[in-house]
């Protein structure tokens, strides 16, 4: 299962992600963050992180650096200081 995993996000890298151009509001971007999850913390929970950090890139938050954590936890959003 992870391995089917990150070959889909490395397919998503290759062939989709270059036609949308640059969207993510972190860093690093949310195809490299949900491959370091999954590795890290394997296909369900790695999977878990990386839709939590979907759900966080929208407006209502900062963006910015926003690593994997070391270890497993769901991080909070920061609100943007502008709004």
């Amino acid at each position: 299962m992870t391995r089917f995993l990150l070959f889909l996000l490395g397919a998503y890298k290759r062939l989709l992600s270059p036609l949308l151009g640059q969207r993510c509001r972190f860093h690093p971007s949310c195809s490299d963050y949900a491959r370091i999850a999954i590795v890290r913390f394997g296909p369900v929970r790695g999977s878990a992180l990386a839709l939590w950090r979907i759900l966080r890139c929208q407006p209502l938050c900062a963006g910015g650096e926003d690593p994997v954590p070391e270890h497993f936890r769901f991080t909070r959003c920061h609100p943007d200081e502008e709004h």
